[in-house]
């Protein structure tokens, strides 16, 4: 039997978020225990093949190129579990104890690839294929937090195929001035735009449908940005929360990567305790609500020092080194490389529970 659990990280993919993930992923890497893990790099590519990342990785890509050389593998069911299999020949590379999918947006963080493995018979790290999903789409997650009772910002619903396209007036009507246009299914605030008037709402419109063929108007909250990290299966906890300040106008994709000064970070965030509390309290009710595993981080908005409501749900936050969902848990005592072995056992929990369902009525 082996001593190490074999962990095969996949980052990159087939979303706006490609590069996002390779941070994410080189330091998650960087903090693993290599004495309790073997690890396996399988970069995804833009155009979705899997390729093993073999030999030291002191200097990552910023891409992961389709025709990058490498070996082309892919992650199978076998005897004892998964296996990863190069694509040319066949040829069986080793089996694979959980795989910690590190990919943020479409094809990664929205059930896709969690039905995979799922069907490749291996563990994996993070919410299931329904949480994912729900988490992803911003129109599903606010029409089942208001069916929970979780207050979100109000919002309207536009598809590229509809007869009646939105209309800048309507929005106006329901939500005031200014508002947001944003992908429905996306994160790190790609494609996001903050509208002000009739001009700038037709380019957030085409910038919007440039990234998903649903697309959100949503009110303009005006207050402070509360995160906050939740952790756990069937007992999730939450961290102490953390507050965002952009030094943008809003937090964009720029202030949030690009500028080392694009946001100042407070944690813990300075809160009432009875409003802490709830901040803690309503990231587990929507977590639980969103039917989510493993790990995920509850964004806020703070309206009058007083009013919680919920902006996004995100199931693969960022893992960078200025991430706030590692450093919400430092902050609460879980050092990034322990939440990193907790994140491996919930995967390792779930998947033993599930085992013992049966899935033969004979």
């Amino acid at each position: 039997m082996r001593s190490k659990l074999k962990i095969a990280i996949l980052f990159g993919g087939k979303s706006a978020e490609h590069e996002i993930s390779l941070l994410s992923a080189k330091n998650i890497v960087e903090a693993m225990d290599k004495d309790k893990y073997d690890i396996l790099l399988i970069g995804i590519s833009k155009a979705g093949q899997w390729i093993l990342q073999e030999g030291p990785q002191t200097k990552w890509p910023k891409s992961i190129p389709a025709k990058r050389a490498g070996k082309k593998v892919v992650i199978v069911p076998g005897k004892k579990g998964a296996e990863l299999v190069e694509l040319s020949g066949g040829r069986r590379l080793g089996s694979v104890d959980v795989v910690f999918p590190v990919l943020h947006g479409p094809f990664g963080e929205d059930g896709t690839i969690q039905g995979l493995l799922k069907l490749a018979n291996v563990p994996f790290v993070g919410a299931g294929v329904v949480g994912s999903a729900l988490g992803m789409d911003k129109d599903v997650t606010k029409r089942l937090l208001r069916d929970a009772g979780i207050r979100s910002a109000k919002f309207l619903v536009s598809s590229r195929f509809s007869s009646s396209p939105i209309d800048f007036a309507e929005v106006v009507r329901q939500l005031g001035l200014p508002f947001f246009v944003k992908p429905a299914n996306l994160g790190s605030s790609v494609g996001i735009s903050k509208v002000t008037d009739r001009e700038q709402f037709g380019r957030a419109i085409r910038e919007a449908f440039r990234y998903d063929h649903k697309i959100l108007a949503e009110e303009c909250i005006r207050g402070r940005e509360i995160e906050c990290s939740v952790l756990g299966n069937d007992k999730p906890i939450a961290s102490v929360p953390g507050e965002i300040i952009p030094q943008h106008e809003f937090y964009s994709y720029e202030a949030k990567y690009l500028d080392e000064h694009g946001a100042l970070l407070k944690i813990p965030a300075e809160l009432p305790e009875a409003v802490a509390r709830e901040v803690r309290e309503t990231a587990i009710k929507t977590f639980q609500a969103l039917c989510c595993e493993g790990m995920a981080r509850v964004d806020f908005f703070l309206r009058d020092n007083k009013e919680v409501i919920v902006n996004e749900i995100n199931t693969i936050p960022g893992f960078t080194k200025i991430s706030m969902y590692p450093k919400m848990w430092e902050a609460s005592g879980i050092s990034y490389k322990d939440l990193i072995d907790r994140l491996i056992k919930l995967a390792l929990e779930r998947d033993r529970k599930e085992k013992k369902l049966r899935t033969s009525f004979v």
